[in-house]
């Protein structure tokens, strides 16, 4: 055998590690024993070591011109979970269990407003959601004391509060491009959790004054399972808890104020809670509905004044224009209610509409007055005529046509014209029925009753005299109702 290390001075000798062996003087099965463990020492001897008790592998040490290729930003420093110790606790159970309540602390960045609904009583609203609180499982030794960012993966390993919105009826935490969820997480435990969200929430409404309306709305938020003694939550910087965007804005309301509120809640099966509110006013911009409802509304009724200019012997044209602008404000009531809930009480646009309805109604009313008393006005003189005979030719004279009828030369003497004045037929009959109520007085008593009959009968014939008083009536009393209607609701 020979020293490791020398070269072999035999030839037909075989080395196989450090030794030299004659293997001509070995026996045929020993020889192949040997070349079988030497071949089992070679394939182990390029197999990695691994460490003692870790198992790791050890890997060779890089040459240093590897180090300087070396792309830092790709060499892990260790697993987050190993790092934040997730696998060596029960994070089923909140931080500090069977201790005092856990603070939770939270504040909100409003993004959009998106919505509101009358018909459904609701809004929709995307915000930016973060919680904050303590948990000592989740401390981690850090040299500079800088926090750690995850995403949503992380989230489903840990305990995080388990806040809901009360009264909501839809809500989405977007995912796109990845859910948007941040979790952050500092040496000492603290953590923040943030969420974006898209929330539908219910809205009671009040609209008695509508659309000159305000409406006050609530998103509120609340622990689903942890009481107070457990889960205390509240508004982590007071009243600037709650931020808004400055670019935020409605097409119908005007967004007055934001606020925060805070108060306990009371459930008969499972206790009390804490529930945080956050409170918007809207108001709602009325230059929408002047356009689309009240002037609309107002020139229907001036329109059917214009009837009482008309002459009332014209009925198709004034009955005509009476039914039109009862159809479209019949219309423009359909229009509105529409689009507004089923409430049960009145609103105060159904007060103006249903008062301007009112009025176009009445201008229909008012032209069948008209006409119903000009009709009964002929129908009396065309009795009159016909049951009283004519008394024709001078005043002391009480003889008469065999019809009954005056001639027009008798009829003009009695007037007083001279006879060769041609009256007209109305001329004629009003100058004839009043003869014949004077025909058995004097001459002097003739003449004053002749006065008064004229008077009277003008002023009962002329029963157009109605639509005089109805242009000045109308428009005052619906300028009246508009003082007391602006003064009351706007």
């Amino acid at each position: 055998m020979v020293e490791p290390g020398k070269t072999c001075p035999i030839e037909g000798h075989w080395k196989a590690g450090c030794c030299i062996v004659d293997v001509d003087k070995m026996p045929y099965f020993t020889r192949l024993f040997l070349f079988l463990f030497c071949l089992m020492v070679l394939v182990e001897s390029r197999k990695p070591r691994r460490k003692r008790w870790t198992g790791q592998l050890e890997m060779p040490k890089p040459s240093n011109s590897y180090k300087k290729n070396l792309d830092m930003t790709k060499i892990g420093t260790g697993k987050p979970q190993q790092l934040l110790r997730v696998d060596d606790h029960d994070f089923s159970m909140r931080p500090a269990f069977g201790g005092p309540a856990i603070p939770v602390g939270v504040d909100v960045q409003v993004e959009s407003l998106d919505s509101i609904s009358e018909v459904d009583m609701d809004f929709t609203m995307t915000l930016y959601l973060r919680h904050y609180w303590k948990d000592e499982r989740l401390a981690f030794p850090s040299t500079s004391n800088k926090s750690m960012t995850f995403d949503g993966r992380l989230v489903k390993k840990i305990w995080v509060p388990d806040v809901f919105f009360v009264h909501s009826k839809r809500s989405f935490i977007h995912d796109t491009t990845t859910d948007n969820i941040m979790l952050r997480v500092f040496p000492d435990g603290h953590v923040l959790y943030s969420m974006r969200i898209t929330v539908t929430a219910m809205c009671n409404m009040d609209f008695s004054h509508f659309p000159l309306d305000s409406q006050t709305c609530s998103l509120e938020l609340e622990s689903y399972a942890y009481t107070d003694e457990d889960l205390m939550l509240y508004w982590k910087n007071g009243d600037e808890s709650l931020k808004t965007d400055e670019k935020i804005s409605l097409s119908q309301f005007l967004i007055q104020k934001f606020h925060t509120t805070s108060r306990l809640a009371f459930y008969s099966s499972t206790g009390w809670y804490n529930r945080l509110y956050i409170n918007f006013t809207l108001h709602r911009h009325i230059f929408f509905f002047l356009l689309q409802t009240y002037f609309p509304a107002t020139l229907m009724v001036m329109l059917s004044w214009v009837s009482f200019w008309i002459d009332h012997k014209a009925v198709p044209a004034r009955v005509s224009l009476g039914i039109t602008t009862v159809l479209t404000m019949s219309t423009i009531i359909t229009g509105v209610n529409a689009s507004m809930p089923r409430v049960s009480y009145i609103k105060a646009v159904d007060i103006y509409l249903w008062v301007s309805f009112v009025f176009v109604f009445l201008s229909v009313l008012e032209y069948a007055a008209v006409n119903y008393l000009t009709t009964v006005q002929e129908w009396k003189e065309r009795k009159l005529r016909e049951k009283v005979p004519c008394m024709c030719g001078m005043p002391h004279s009480k003889t008469m046509m065999l019809d009954g009828s005056c001639s027009e030369s008798e009829a003009n003497s009695l007037a007083g014209y001279p006879r060769n004045h041609i009256l007209t037929e109305e001329e004629k009959q009003d100058k004839i029925v009043v003869h014949l109520a004077l025909g058995s007085e004097s001459s002097s008593s003739r003449k004053r009753g002749l006065l008064k009959g004229q008077v009277g009968l003008r002023l009962f014939q002329n029963t157009h005299a109605i639509d005089k008083y109805s242009r000045l009536i109308f428009p005052a009393s619906y300028i009246f109702f508009n003082l007391i209607y602006w003064s009351v609701f706007s």
